[in-house]
């Protein structure tokens, strides 16, 4: 009966995970390389489809750095409710899925008996902002290295999206302080 009640409490864990509209029926494939080096750092969620696990929050961040041993530690942040509201931090490790580009990702924040697809969409071609998803297409974040971009620059990366495909009416934006 044991083996039975695990296999069905993971069959409802990766349920909760992949329940949702789907804002893209037919996700691209990731258009440009990922030179890990250069997307490690800081990112500040710039907007989001919303999902179980980010609900409420504001002033998202998401900080990549290598871990050790190889791989890919994450830390995403974020505050409950408010941009001043307390702070929820969740970490996990990510490991390159080996696709030509090294633009897909598994990441995982339970362990790795669930990992979950991470792929950079697409990129700025300096590194200024990126586009995340899945196969699903029931996820999407919108990543900036600016916590709050300019007009232009938000203009430009909502057609970016548009492109690719995706319903941008779906989006919730993420609200930041004036300063970080």
């Amino acid at each position: 009966m044991r083996p039975f009640l695990a296999v069905a409490l993971g069959a409802l864990v990766i349920a909760a995970c992949v329940g949702g509209p789907v804002g893209n029926s037919e996700v691209p494939e990731p258009a440009k390389p990922v030179e890990l080096s250069r997307y490690l750092g800081l990112w500040y969620e710039f907007a989001r489809y919303e999902n179980r696990f980010e609900r409420g929050c504001e002033a998202v961040t998401a900080e990549y750095a290598i871990l050790p041993g190889g791989g890919l530690s994450v830390k995403n942040t974020c505050r409950e409710g408010s941009v001043r509201g307390p702070i929820k931090v969740s970490e996990g490790k990510a490991r390159p899925a080996g696709d030509d580009l090294g633009a897909k990702f598994k990441v995982s924040f339970f362990g790795p008996a669930l990992l979950t697809n991470y792929w950079v969409l697409d990129r700025g071609d300096d590194y200024e902002w990126a586009i995340v998803g899945e196969g699903s297409g029931r996820f999407l974040w919108l990543l900036t290295r600016n916590p709050r971009p300019s007009q232009a620059e938000r203009d430009a990366l909502l057609a970016q999206v548009k492109a690719l495909g995706y319903d941008t009416d779906m989006l919730r934006y993420t609200q930041h302080m004036a300063t970080p």
